[in-house]
């Protein structure tokens, strides 16, 4: 049991017999973590894929990343609202239960196939995403002792990793067809023959969906009937309410949203032509490629449980710094490299970039007290960088004439910006 405050710190309210039991509640948050871990892991597969069943460019392709992650900062205040207002238990189910109505929006989407009705299944994804990681990041850095928060976010965050392995894996197996036509042959294809294939390709996305969107309707039931743990706010009558915009005069917190915005902007940047430029730079085919992807998943996953092991010996700041480092050095093999080595070189970005989600996360939120639910909706819609810097590097690579090692310049820089946060800017310090 945590004892009570008078600092406006997040505290539990103990259950009637006083004794609070971690285990089942941090294993249910922690099923949440692979949950959204799939829905970003499919992303990989669904921009090379919807490239091609709905004929689009790069620029284009990036929509569908832009569509999941807009909504995060859309719905990372109104998140936030939520929780305060119905808890993070109903908040859970409210995210999980959007988060399957997007997914089962997938099927009128592949049977008319409809790129636009992809985007607004995939931003409603987003919505439910938003609410769930709004809800369920601060209950896993709180439920325990604070010295830890970092550690129990990595370890819940390792699972996200697996889910990120398994997600390209299952989309090479049962959405990419591995047949690709040169614009030659599409050309010369009747109209009644191209439509078919397209069609087909559209609908492959289908299945997998739904039984994602069913899976999630299911796991919404159980945490309906299970007990969870009352995580509240404690605040003195005297002390006033905060605001959301004066809760940035940590400077530490403004610090982390702009390194989230910057990591979230490069992971995603990386994974999303990740299929495309092992087709084209190591000569891999569309399966294959999908494999390695499965394999930057592993590798991902293997950061995360490295790196909770490391964070016992290693200051997080001091890892998050080493890790930044190592990151931009792949990146340039990634540019400068050729063949396979840049398949190489991913997938160590993959490893090292692991913990900086979680790590940066934690950094945000220390000594914010009652201000924490507000920082989490700041770090949440942080995450737009998702939106906004995917579609930088594909306009990058349509003006550089399909060239897309160029386009790794993006996350080049940004993990130069996290660096300076995890060397200076994670420093916590209130501006007056």
């Amino acid at each position: 049991m945590q004892v009570t405050n008078q600092t406006g710190d997040l505290h539990e309210v103990p259950n009637e017999g006083g004794k609070t039991n971690y285990l089942l509640p941090f294993i249910l948050i922690t099923s949440l973590f692979f949950l959204w871990g799939m829905a970003h892991g499919l992303d990989g597969i669904l921009i090379p894929h919807l490239k091609k069943a709905c004929e689009l460019n790069n620029r284009q392709s990036t929509l569908i990343d832009t569509s999941i992650f807009f909504a995060y900062f859309i719905m990372a205040i109104p998140a936030g609202i939520i929780i305060k207002k119905i808890g993070y238990k109903n908040s859970i189910i409210t995210g999980l239960l959007v988060f399957a109505a997007g997914a089962f929006l997938f099927v009128p989407a592949a049977n008319n196939r409809t790129y636009e009705l992809f985007l607004l299944a995939l931003f409603i994804i987003g919505c439910g995403l938003t609410i769930l990681e709004t809800s369920a990041n601060p209950y896993a850095a709180i439920l325990g002792p604070a010295e830890s928060s970092s550690t129990r976010l990595n370890l819940a965050a390792s699972f996200n990793g697996l889910a990120v392995t398994l997600a390209p894996l299952l989309g090479g197996v049962f959405i990419l067809s591995g047949v690709n036509h040169t614009p030659e042959q599409m050309a010369s294809m009747s109209e009644a023959a191209k439509a078919t294939y397209l069609l087909e390709e559209a609908s492959s996305v289908k299945l997998p969906y739904i039984i994602l969107g069913s899976i999630l309707v299911l796991v919404a039931v159980i945490f309906y009937f299970m007990h969870l743990p009352s995580m509240k706010s404690q605040q003195t009558e005297t002390e006033p309410k905060p605001g959301f915009f004066s809760v940035l005069k940590f400077s530490h917190l403004s610090w982390a949203v702009v390194a989230q915005f910057f990591y979230v902007g490069a992971q995603v940047c990386v994974t999303s032509f990740f299929v495309r430029i092992a087709q084209k730079e190591a000569g891999l085919d569309e399966k294959t490629a999908a494999y390695y992807l499965g394999i930057y998943g592993f590798l991902f996953m293997m950061g995360r449980f490295s790196g909770t092991f490391f964070l016992k010996f290693i200051k997080d700041y001091i890892l998050l710094s080493i890790y930044c480092i190592i990151s931009a050095f792949l990146c340039l093999v990634a540019i400068y490299g050729s063949g396979i080595y840049i398949i190489y070189a991913l997938g160590g970005i993959g490893f090292f970039m692991s913990i900086m989600f979680p790590t940066i996360f934690s950094l945000g939120l220390v000594g914010l007290k009652s201000n924490t639910e507000t920082g989490s909706s700041w770090l949440v819609m942080s995450i737009v960088g998702g939106a906004i810097l995917p579609y930088a590097m594909g306009t990058l690579i349509d003006m550089k004439h399909d060239d897309i090692q160029a386009g790794y310049i993006i996350p080049l820089v940004c993990f130069v910006i996290i660096l300076s946060f995890g060397l200076y800017g994670h420093k916590v310090k209130m501006n007056k």
